[in-house]
Order: structure tokens, then sequence, then C-alpha cells
């Protein structure tokens, strides 16, 4: 018997099991946490808590105040935020794409002279649009309407992000066909983005359902902005560009997409291969996993690393150096300024007693 308990005791040895989660506490520490200002904190706690749930990620203090931090900034909790100007910046950015696509702004123009199907032209709706939801429904309301739509105007469409954490639309559409959207969807996934219970889930998970070697939030929050893995590619673009002595720019992005052409980091690490033992084919393929976790698992990643450490310890994340671009940005802004102001967020609601529900 007592071979037996020693048997049974090593059998149920291991990593110890985390404790199960309390659904009314996990929802009644989000809602302490939502601003005080916010509207119907109850319904921000439920839908925050179900996308935890829904996306297997546990919903500890720093994950919340993660999602708050993102959420206040990029909305102040309101579901669908006022844009001021939206109308004129969005009528031009539809411009700059049609000339981009080669369409002549007379047809834009007289496409969006068309009248709608609430007895507006089109025109007409794109200067009341107050809100970015307003704006995306108009658009996809018009391209599906006016002849030729979808094939001549449908990346003219200006609005890219949407919903209280303003998450990609094309993530959301690229996350929903790797795992399925966990409610029903009446109206499509674009206008679910700018629901508050699918802005959050989709925010939520590009946000925080991927596996990260960062020390820090920071980081994750520069992510968020850029794109997955973005600060430890910068790093290791910092390694490539001191050991090899050529400038490069520190933006996350180790190809040109869509391109088979190599890039500016691709040729300053091919500059390297004698140093390295790799060979260009080899780089390029271990290249080819820059938006995957196990890119740090790559020759080309551990053996760059190796030759950076020799000379000091090298950082494994750093803030890419990119100017943000969008419809509704108007004055110089970067990733480092969106990461830090984040951060900021975070860290003072990491601080902060939870306030008491009421």
């Amino acid at each position: 018997m007592a071979l037996v308990a020693i048997l049974l005791g090593a059998c149920s040895s291991g990593p110890p099991r985390e404790p199960p989660i309390d659904p009314d506490l996990a929802r009644a520490e989000i809602r302490a946490r939502v601003p005080a200002n916010a509207a119907n904190p109850d319904g921000w706690a439920l839908d925050t808590f179900a996308a935890f749930e829904a996306l297997g990620i546990r919903p500890t203090t720093r994950n919340i105040c993660a999602v708050v931090a993102v959420v206040q900034q990029e909305s102040g909790f309101k579901v669908d935020p006022v844009v001021p100007g939206l109308p004129t910046l969005a009528r031009r950015e539809i411009d700059d794409r049609a000339a981009r696509y080669h369409i002549p702004g007379p047809l834009v123009t007289l496409a969006l002279n068309v009248r709608s199907s609430s007895g507006s032209t089109y025109a007409e709706r794109l200067r009341q649009a107050k809100t970015e939801r307003a704006l995306s429904e108009m658009f996809e309301d018009f391209i599906g309407t006016v002849p030729l739509g979808r094939q001549l105007f449908a990346d003219l469409n200006p609005v890219r992000t949407g919903g209280p954490m303003q998450v990609g639309i094309a993530f959301a559409e690229s996350h929903a066909k790797q795992k399925p959207y966990p409610y029903p969807l009446t109206d499509g996934l674009r206008r679910e983005v700018f629901t508050r219970r699918g802005g959050l889930y989709f925010g939520i998970a590009h946000l925080l359902d991927y596996p990260v070697s960062y020390d820090s939030m920071l980081y994750r929050f520069a992510d968020f902005n850029a794109g997955h893995y973005a600060s430890r590619n910068a790093a290791f673009q910092q390694a490539v560009a001191s050991l090899s002595q050529v400038r490069l720019a520190i933006d996350g992005d180790l190809l040109r997409e869509g391109s088979s052409e190599p890039s500016q980091t691709e040729l300053a690490a091919r500059k390297l291969g004698e140093r390295i033992g790799l060979g260009e084919r080899q780089i390029r393929r271990d290249l080819e996993r820059e938006k995957e976790y196990g890119f740090e698992e790559t020759e080309l990643y551990r053996r760059v690393f190796e030759l950076a450490d020799a000379r000091g310890p090298a950082p494994r994340a750093l803030l890419p150096d990119i100017r943000l671009q969008s419809v509704k940005i108007t004055r110089k802004l970067t990733t480092e300024w969106f990461a830090r102001r984040v951060d900021d967020r975070y860290r003072r609601c990491l601080q902060a007693a939870p306030r008491a529900p009421g």
C-alpha cells in the first residue's frame, strides 16, 4: 500500500494547477477597475470576462489592467466614439486611395452622389458621419449598391480599425478563421468589431492571445499598435544592424510584405552569413517565421544573439520606431508614444485599489 501511495504521489506530481476561476469574483474585479465615469460598467465587466473565458486567458489583475489601459487610451470606454472632423478626413483618405488605385476622382464623386436606401446620397451620409461605425456602414452599403461597387471601390473603405479597442478589422477576420467566434454573427464580422462584445473579444485576442517572452507588458502594448512580435523583431534588427554595421529601420518588419525581394534586414543578415554559418536560403526560411513565436527558436535568431551577447547582453525587445498613419491622426505620433501612454495607464490601474461596487 505504501508503494501504491508513493506511485500515486509521483503520478500527481508536476506543475501545480492554477486555482479555478470564480466568475463572480473576476467580473467584480473587472467592474471595479473600469473607470467610474464609464457608462454601464456591468456591461463592460460582463463582455470583458466573456472574452477572457472564450479565449482561454486568465483574468489576472495584470491582464485586466492591460485591457482597461488600452480601452481607456483608444476610446475612453465608449463603444463607438465620435471622431472630430471625420467626414473631411475620410473624404481625403478616399481620394488618396482612389489615386493610388488609378480610379478617376470624378468617378468617385459621381458614385458618391448616388442616392442610398435611406433617401440621402452617399456623399450626404459621408458628411453626416460622426463615428467610424457610421462611416463603415455607409461605405459597405455604398460598395454593395452602386454599379461595380465591390470591383471598383471595395479597397477605398477608409475604416480599417473599430470598436472600443480600435482593433484592426483585418486582424479580426484572420483570427476568426483560426478560432471560431463565440457569438452569432447576425450582421457580419466587420460590424461585430464595432460592438462592445466584438470589439473587446478581438481587441483582447490581439493584445493577449499569443505567446511572448517579454518581461514587460510595455512590449505587448507596442505590438498591439505595430503587429505581433514587432518589439521582438525590432530588437533582432538592432542586433543585426550593430553586427553588420548596416543602418536599418528598427520597425519590426523583417521582410517586404507580399514580395520575394530581400528587405534591408535580410541583406544585412546575409552579410553575417559566414560569421553565423548560415546561407541565404536558411536565412530567408528563418526570417519567414517573423510573425511566429518560433522565430526565437531558429538558428538565425540564436546565432545572431550569440554574437551580439558576446559584446554585452543584447536586449530581446525594443519599442519599434514607427510613425503612426491613420485617417484619424492629424499630428506626429509614434508607436513608442502609444505604448508608453498605455503603459502609464496600465501602471496606474495596477497601483490603484479597486473601487467598491456601487
